[in-house]
């Protein structure tokens, strides 16, 4: 490993530029002041470093306290996803209940809105929206984090999303290049493989991202899976033939290349990030991302050493290390000349976070709005006049939407029904167990991806069977066939979606 004893030079700082680390805590490290000092250009944020609106924003002053052009990434694609407000949950549906809409106009005003309040807490980059079209209905990772399964759906709000959140100052990522959605394996844990042709793969995969790039999307996000059809032995984070021959030459995009997590297993596990790093900048990367796992200074220097020594090592050619910083600071430019023209976001105030009935703006609530649309009923509605028992099935949460964020109907019951009782089940559980907790209460069972897990539907069948009147609330991938008297589909687990299915069971609002 390089040891730097003295000045940084033009390498290294380049280096350093193309990284987006994290780190821990609500205020900055000194050792990441540092770096910054040195050339890292970009820092990214998670659930972990924020506790308040106006502690995210004393945080990102603190950054552009050391160099105002500072890129302030987060993943806020709201809905099940949210960093923002990970303790509460989402003030906002996600993609899955805006395509199931299908109202471009209230797509883009709910990624402008949600871009507005990233803007006014100083992050002018957003991982996010998720591009992928979920062909594969038991994709494990994907889900309700996309529009939906049909492309020109998810082509049509891709763009409007974009649009939106880059209206609001706040660049878009779009991801996750070239198509997450027709994998049953989560990149997290191991590799996923899609074996589709070409043709199949234009139409389908890339639809979205073609209309992402013409909307003007300032990022990308790559993939960590493989596509044989264009690369039978790297995947796309990793493959100048997708990255640089599809990406950059065929479909012209000009923008920022960013990498999903270099520390998820589909890279850690097979090449390590180091040797990872190196082959993704090599390859067409323009920037690193990693700090959801691994978020310490010796990790950075890790990164930034192996770029180093690869290009003294003639592995990694100079020019392309320099282009890839290049293209960082030119998005950094942007926010920060963006940011300039729009003034500083508002002080965010303590208590102040926009919630569930208001905006950054003062006007409408657009997330409850959109919450309320998305809602679909089968059955008949007959309105709860005493507290139910809510029994909510989990199954195990995957990594990008995180076990930290609460999610259902219970708390939203609550508050219009007080004295409602809840209980959360697991794959260990049964109706007997249900049904003795729920007493004379009915009751209203809580899912999530009904169809992916046959534990839940048994426990919801045996449920069922003893008490027909159970209303069923379906806050995943609506693919399993209705059940329930009656059976609420939300498209997404946000507590905004929450609030809105309680609406409908009790005929009242919050």
């Amino acid at each position: 490993m390089t040891t730097l004893t003295h000045r940084p030079d033009t390498l290294t700082r380049d280096a350093l530029a193309v990284l987006q680390p994290g780190f821990h805590g609500t205020t900055a490290p000194d050792w990441l002041l540092r770096r910054i000092g040195e050339g890292l250009t970009s820092v990214g944020l998670f659930g972990r470093n924020i506790h308040t609106p106006a502690q995210l924003a004393a945080l990102t002053a603190q950054l552009r306290a050391e160099r105002d052009d500072i890129l302030v990434a987060i993943d806020e694609e709201g809905g099940d996803v949210t960093r923002l407000e990970v303790r509460e949950g989402s003030s906002f549906p996600g993609n899955y209940a805006l395509g199931s809409v299908d109202d471009v106009e209230l797509t883009r005003a709910v990624a402008r809105e949600l871009g507005s309040r990233l803007a006014a807490c100083g992050v002018n980059l957003n991982w996010a929206p998720s591009a992928d079209v979920n062909s594969d209905v038991n994709n494990p990772v994907i889900g309700v984090r996309s529009f939906g399964a049909d492309p020109a759906l998810v082509a049509r709000h891709t763009a409007a999303y974009v649009e939106g959140l880059q209206s609001a100052g706040v660049a878009a990522c779009t991801k996750h290049f070239p198509g997450h959605g027709d994998t049953a394996v989560d990149s997290h844990h191991a590799l996923p493989r899609i074996d589709v042709d070409v043709d199949t793969l234009h139409a389908r995969e890339l639809a979205p991202f073609r209309s992402a790039i013409t909307a003007g999307s300032k990022s990308v996000m790559s993939a960590h899976i493989l596509l044989s059809a264009l690369d039978q032995d790297r995947p796309a984070t990793l493959s100048p033939r997708i990255l640089t021959g599809l990406l950059r030459e065929e479909l012209g995009f000009g923008g920022l290349i960013v990498t999903d997590g270099i520390e998820m297993q589909a890279i850690a596990s097979t090449y390590g990030i180091e040797r990872g790093s190196v082959l993704a900048i090599a390859a067409g990367v323009d920037a690193i991302c990693v700090g959801g796992g691994l978020a310490d200074e010796g990790t950075v220097l890790r990164l930034r050493d192996a770029l180093v020594d690869a290009v003294r090592e003639g592995e990694l050619p100079e020019e392309r290390l320099a282009d890839a910083a290049a293209r960082v600071r030119a998005l950094a430019d942007w926010a920060r000349r963006v940011r300039g023209a729009s003034g500083p976001g508002a002080a965010v105030q303590e208590g102040t976070a926009p919630g569930a009935g208001t905006s950054a703006a003062g006007g409408p609530d657009i997330g409850l709005v959109a919450a309320r649309r998305a809602v679909r009923v089968t059955g008949t509605v007959e309105p709860l006049q005493e507290a139910p028992y809510v029994a909510s099935f989990a199954a195990v949460a995957n990594i990008a939407v995180g076990d930290e964020t609460p999610w259902g109907v219970a708390a939203e019951l609550t508050a219009l029904l007080p004295g409602t009782e809840a209980g959360t089940y697991g794959s260990g559980s049964g109706a007997a167990e249900v049904l003795a907790a729920a007493g004379e209460r009915r009751i209203v069972a809580v899912v999530r991806d009904l169809h992916r897990h046959s534990w839940m539907a048994a426990v919801l069948d045996g449920i069922r069977e003893a008490r027909p009147d159970t209303a069923v609330v379906e806050m995943g991938v609506n693919h399993a066939e209705p059940a329930g008297s009656p059976h609420i589909a939300t498209y997404g687990a946000a507590p905004v979606c929450g609030r809105a299915a309680a609406e409908v069971l009790t005929g009242r609002s919050v």
